[in-house]
């Protein structure tokens, strides 16, 4: 969603499943008109609820954007879905910003890391 090209890469942790996770694929028009300052009230918003886990990014060179976030359980993610502030940023979204986009949901079965140096961390492993 926004530039963290300077800050460090790393993808969220593994965490303990069952969790959930939103996938939000996108495809931007060229209207980015308040885009910026929008995305980032979103991702400060998003911290402040109750079981939000949570964000990875990516970008495509050729315009395809993925943004998946991660939530501990079904009411963090409808507290998330229902908020007035992230309704009304969907809805210029829709009339402003994106050519196309799709959701996903879903329920984290199994989850584990990998960073180079450290033992895999299997928050899964029986």
């Amino acid at each position: 969603m926004s530039d963290h090209s300077e800050a460090l890469v790393a993808p969220v942790e593994a965490f303990e499943p069952p969790y959930y996770v939103a996938v939000f694929t996108t495809v931007r028009t060229g209207e980015q008109s308040g885009y910026s300052e929008t995305n980032a009230r979103m991702e400060d918003l998003v911290k402040d609820v109750p079981g939000f886990l949570g964000m990875d990014h990516a970008q495509t060179p050729g315009g395809l954007g993925i943004t998946v976030g991660y939530f501990r359980d079904a009411d963090a993610l409808t507290e998330w879905r229902t908020n007035a502030e992230h309704r009304a940023a969907q809805g210029r979204g829709q009339a402003e910003w994106y050519q196309s986009y799709t959701l996903h949901v879903a329920q984290v079965e199994r989850s584990h890391g990998f960073v180079r140096g450290e033992v895999l961390r299997s928050p899964t492993a029986a």
